[in-house]
């Protein structure tokens, strides 16, 4: 990831894009599960970092009648 031209969402706009709620982004944030970017005050979180979470918790659809 180049951190340099990463786009980078707040915890709002975060929290919309997984259908979570702010307090939950936040928690992860202090739980140091969701990457961040400190810019003084301000949080934001790579767009990167919100695709890889989804993709590592990603479950594909069993097919039963495959395994028959």
């Amino acid at each position: 990831m180049s951190r340099t031209s990463a786009q980078l969402l707040t915890v709002a706009q975060t929290a919309a894009r997984l259908g979570l709620k702010e307090a939950t982004i936040r928690r992860r944030i202090l739980e140091r599960k969701i990457p961040y970017v400190k810019l003084g005050r301000a949080v934001r979180i790579p767009v990167e970092a919100i695709e890889s979470l989804v993709a590592a918790g990603y479950r594909p659809v069993i097919d039963e009648h495959e395994n028959q």
